[in-house]
């Protein structure tokens, strides 16, 4: 709760001096949107900034991390020292952070877009505390900022090839007038409902992703054992029931699969302590409306188990070696 407290206080700060557009009108166009401010430039959000900038936007960045601010300025990107800098040069601004916590002294544009992983009720809440708050200028019929909660699906080799899937959760003319922004970083843009069901969609699609992957680890490691290589049950689940996005196409076992993180000692994924986190918050959720999801906490306390051994930042499906110590394949 103090978290949420601190991070809700700090994008609100971030809103209030710059003026919005009537988001009820659907005749906000894109061109309302090109300066574009953009916080948090990590693996995800370094290439979702540059995309930004090849479909045209006027960019404003800024990132904790000194070597990321030198590249962009060495771009000729303009880099402000803080959040608050770069708010008050935007239209729009966008954080990809790692969570709340990471929030800095956030904002003040006419649209955030938040695309970090944290909790719906979070998110809620926030939307909530900055719908409250009044801009210091007023445009056509806009009377308060607005936030939409957009968080990704692909991962890093999605982000950098602009096939990035949102989930977005806010008000929908909202939605209707960032849509072309969002495209511009990826290839789909799914309105999910009212304020935090993007947060929603995000944690239920990592969930599924975190199960999927430990059932698919745990069936490949056991035919192992029994004496059947992955590759030859990987081929079967893939043309049987058993196939799923785990097995086809992010497969863990090193060996089977060109260009996927297990094929290069799982390096260069989605890190085993961001799933972790991600779990958390799933089963915070869970917790907070009594729902029963027991492979929500099964699968919490393995990827926990895995960031306790040291295996925090290799690629989540390093589940198969470090927690059922499958194999490589012979061949590999």
């Amino acid at each position: 709760m103090a978290m949420m407290k601190i991070y809700s206080h700090k994008l609100r700060a971030l809103l209030y001096t710059r003026p919005f557009h009537s988001v009820s009108s659907r005749s906000f166009s894109s061109s309302s949107f090109e300066n574009v401010g953009f916080i948090g430039l990590g693996n995800m959000g370094s290439r979702m900034a540059d995309n930004l900038l090849k479909a045209g936007y006027k960019l404003t960045v800024h990132d904790v991390n000194c070597n990321a601010m030198k590249k962009y300025s060495d771009m000729r990107v303009s880099t402000k020292q803080t959040p608050f800098g770069v708010a008050e040069a935007s239209d729009v601004v966008i954080t990809m952070l790692p969570s709340s916590s990471h929030g800095g002294n956030i904002l003040r544009p006419r649209l955030l877009i938040d695309s970090s992983t944290i909790d719906p009720q979070t998110s809620r809440r926030l939307s909530a505390s900055i719908s409250n708050c009044s801009l210091k200028e007023k445009r056509e019929n806009w009377e308060s900022p607005v936030m939409l909660d957009a968080p990704v699906s692909g991962g890093v080799v999605a982000a950098e090839a602009g096939s990035l899937t949102f989930m977005v959760g806010g008000s929908e003319d909202a939605y209707l007038a960032a849509k072309s922004l969002l495209l511009s970083m990826g290839k789909n843009a799914i309105f999910c409902g009212g304020p935090g069901n993007g947060s929603v969609a995000k944690l239920c699609n990592n969930l599924a992703m975190a199960v999927s992957m430990i059932g698919v680890s745990e069936a490949l490691a056991l035919g192992q054992s029994l004496g059947i290589s992955a590759d030859v049950l990987t081929k079967i689940f893939n043309s049987s029931s058993a196939r799923c996005w785990s097995s086809d196409s992010y497969n863990p076992v090193p060996g089977v699969m060109q260009g996927v993180p297990s094929s290069r000692n799982y390096s260069g994924g989605f890190a085993s302590k961001l799933m972790a986190k991600d779990l958390n918050l799933a089963a915070a959720s869970a917790e907070e409306v009594a729902q029963k999801c027991p492979m929500t906490f099964l699968a919490k306390n393995i990827y926990r188990e895995i960031c306790k051994d040291a295996h925090e930042t290799e690629d989540f499906s390093c589940v198969f070696r470090h927690y059922y110590s499958g194999k490589n394949e012979h061949n590999w």
